[in-house]
């Protein structure tokens, strides 16, 4: 057990707890606005706050499966949830946390917490780059559509291609896809989930595509289909970091309080947007959040002696930068949640004022 010494938690005293709901509030308007996946705000905002990697990952894990339980048992109540499909990718996805949290633990093992914040954040900025950058193009080619257009949209070949494979003794009915499809499809894109939840605990970025551009399912079904997913890798990934003493319950529970308030204003919010709107905000988010953590990497590296050591003062200011951006993320990610929800309202009310205007005039 003489690893657990590696392992700090920091003092969170009366403002600490009331940035940390703040911080779980504004994840949880994301959350709600743009679909499984958008807690991607979360571990950056802890380890700004002071957090190790390892102990970010692991609280967010923990404060998002009973927020997921939640979204299951409503997105199932509409008929939202590919119950089959959710359990083969959420057993394969299970794969992947063991085998994530073993990485995760042999780098603290072997470089100690800087390790892990230099490895969380490389993860982030990889995938906060490609997932940000496809969801550029996909709000692009959105904008250039109408509405009819988007309601028909057909399948990616590659998920034409998925659908259309017989592999004798590995296929099953996928209710989402509505057709049968080979777990042999199912298996990589499982374990990639739940390898991405125990490095960065988001998961969501990756289940939630595939199930659309591999598996073809339909977007809202695959988003409520990741919360199947996210319920068994946030109860894996807790469970196994628990064990590593990695678990802080208190910033948790925090951000979980915050985030339940949060995601049901984001929800209201998509509602009164399209589609493609909600692409741009998840795109300008993420890059704003991977440009954060760059100003961090130069003092993982020369903290580790891989670099040269740079001056304190140097170092300071790359962190204040990060910091900045961080918490310039966040306010973005509340303001385009909420000012997109006080449009759709505003003009919600002025078309049933002329609606009324006009039935007054009849």
């Amino acid at each position: 057990m003489e690893h657990m010494v590696l392992i700090n938690f920091i003092d969170i005293g009366l403002s600490g707890a009331i940035t940390l709901i703040l911080i779980g509030f504004v994840g949880g308007l994301v959350s709600g606005f743009i679909g499984s996946g958008g807690a991607f705000v979360l571990t950056p905002a802890m380890m700004v706050l002071g957090a190790p990697g390892m102990v970010a990952v692991a609280s967010n894990s923990c404060h998002k499966f009973p927020k997921a339980i939640v979204g299951v048992l409503k997105r199932h109540k509409y008929g939202q949830v590919d119950v089959k499909l959710g359990l083969v990718m959420a057993l394969f996805a299970e794969a992947g946390v063991l085998f994530g949290k073993h990485v995760m633990t042999s780098i603290r093992n072997s470089f100690g917490a800087v390790g892990t914040d230099l490895y969380v954040s490389a993860i982030f900025i990889v995938t906060m780059a490609v997932v940000g950058s496809f969801m550029l193009k996909d709000y692009r080619k959105l904008k250039a559509m109408s509405d009819e257009e988007q309601k028909t949209q057909n399948l990616t070949r590659l998920a034409g291609w998925v659908q259309s494979m017989r592999i004798p003794g590995t296929m099953f009915f996928s209710r989402g896809a509505q057709a049968e499809i080979s777990f042999l499809f199912v298996i990589p894109l499982g374990f990639a989930t739940g390898f991405l939840s125990s490095a960065i605990a988001v998961g969501g970025l990756i289940g939630v595509p595939g199930m659309i551009y591999v598996l073809g399912v339909p977007a809202i079904m695959a988003s409520a289909t990741e919360m199947v997913i996210a319920v068994a890798t946030g109860l894996g990934a807790t469970f196994l970091y628990g064990l590593e003493g990695a678990v802080d319950i208190r910033m948790a529970m925090l951000i979980l309080l915050g985030s339940l308030f949060g995601i049901h204003i984001g929800a209201i919010g998509t509602t009164y947007v399209k589609d493609y709107e909600v692409k741009l905000t998840m795109a300008v988010i993420m890059l704003t959040v991977l440009f954060s953590r760059f100003f961090y990497i130069p003092g993982y590296l020369s903290r580790m002696g891989i670099m040269e050591p740079l001056p304190a003062d140097t170092l300071q200011v790359l962190k204040w930068i990060g910091d900045g951006v961080m918490y310039l993320a966040l306010i973005l990610g509340a303001y385009t949640v909420l000012s997109a929800l006080f449009k759709g309202m505003k003009r919600h009310r002025e078309r049933q004022s002329v609606s009324a205007d006009e039935t007054v005039a009849d």
